[in-house]
C-alpha cells in the first residue's frame, strides 16, 4: 500500500497510508490530511488512488501545489514524488512489491484513421510483399476498419449523406423542421504520465487510435451515445478505472482514467 510521509522543514510529522479511493488535504477540519496553516486552502488537493496507482489533483487551491517542484494541476504519482504545500511536504512512497511494471515506451504516434484510409493502408501493406510486420499491420488496419464499421453502423457523427431525391419528385407539401437534437459534449483525454504528460488531445473525429504497435492499440470512438473504446491489438486489454475491458465496446464516462500500452490518461468531457 502506497503512503504519504508529511514533513516541514525536514521534520517528520507522520504517515498517512493511502487506504482509501480519495484522501482530501486541505486546511479545514473535516479533510483526511488537515494542514492548519494559511497557505493551504480550505480544501487544498485530492489523492485518487485505484489499485496501485495514485493521482494527485489541486482543487483550485489559491497558492497552487508543486511537485517535485513544478506547480500542477494534476498529476500521476511515482515512487518518491514530493508534493509541496506552502512549508510542508507530502513525499510519495509505494512499497516495492506494488510498484508497477515499467511503463512501455510512449505512444510512437496519435493518430486519427478514417476506413478509407485503413482500407488503403492494407491493400499497401499487402503489395509491399509479406513481411511479418507488414502482415501485423495488415492485420491491425482490418481490425480498426471493422471498428470503423461498426461504429458507423450504430451511428457515428459522420454517417454518409443518404443519396438525394431526384429533382421531378419535389415533396408535395413542406414538412415542419425537427427540432435540432442537442450538441453532445466533446470529449477528451489529458495524459497523466508518460514523455507528453499534461497534454490534451480533442476526440472530435469519428475515430482516434491509440497506442503503441506491437504493444497494445485501442481506438476511441464517438457515437450520438457517447465515447466508446474498443481493444484492437495486444496480449493485454487496456483497463478502464483500473480494470480490464473486455472484448466489446466499453462505455467511456467523465474523468475516466484509462491505460493504454502503459500510459495513463483521462477522458473527461468538456463543457
Amino acid at each position: 500500500m502506497a503512503k504519504l510521509i508529511l514533513s516541514m522543514d525536514g521534520l517528520v510529522l507522520k504517515e498517512i497510508p493511502l487506504s482509501k479511493e480519495r484522501t482530501t488535504i486541505g486546511r479545514k477540519a473535516h479533510n483526511d490530511i488537515q494542514i492548519d496553516n494559511l497557505a493551504v486552502s480550505g480544501e487544498h488537493a485530492v489523492i485518487v488512488t485505484i489499485l496501485n496507482d495514485s493521482f494527485m489533483e489541486d482543487l483550485g487551491s489559491t497558492n497552487g501545489t508543486l511537485v517535485n517542484g513544478n506547480p500542477v494541476k494534476k498529476h500521476f504519482l511515482q515512487n518518491n514524488d514530493v508534493i509541496e504545500l506552502g512549508k510542508y511536504k507530502l513525499k510519495f512512497v509505494q512499497e516495492a512489491g506494488a510498484q508497477p511494471a515499467a511503463a512501455a515506451a510512449d505512444f510512437e504516434k496519435t493518430m486519427v484513421l478514417r476506413p478509407s484510409a485503413m482500407k488503403a493502408a492494407a491493400e499497401q501493406a499487402k503489395a509491399a510483399g509479406g513481411t511479418g510486420a507488414q502482415a501485423a499491420q495488415a492485420a491491425r488496419q482490418a481490425a480498426l476498419q471493422a471498428v470503423g464499421s461498426a461504429a458507423q453502423a450504430a451511428g457515428t457523427s459522420e454517417k454518409p449523406a443518404a443519396p438525394a431525391a431526384p429533382a421531378a419528385a419535389p415533396a408535395p407539401s413542406a414538412a415542419p423542421a425537427a427540432a435540432p437534437k442537442p450538441a453532445q459534449p466533446l470529449g477528451a483525454i489529458q495524459l497523466l504520465s508518460g514523455g507528453n504528460a499534461g497534454k490534451e488531445l480533442e476526440l472530435a473525429k469519428p475515430l482516434t487510435t491509440l497506442g503503441k504497435p506491437g504493444v497494445q492499440v485501442a481506438v476511441l470512438t464517438r457515437r450520438p451515445q457517447g465515447y466508446f473504446i474498443t481493444h484492437v491489438e495486444g496480449a493485454q486489454r487496456p483497463t478502464v478505472n483500473g480494470q480490464p475491458i473486455g472484448s466489446a465496446p466499453h462505455a467511456l464516462k467523465d474523468h475516466d482514467l484509462v491505460e493504454i500500452a502503459g500510459i495513463k490518461m483521462e477522458f473527461f468531457l468538456k463543457s
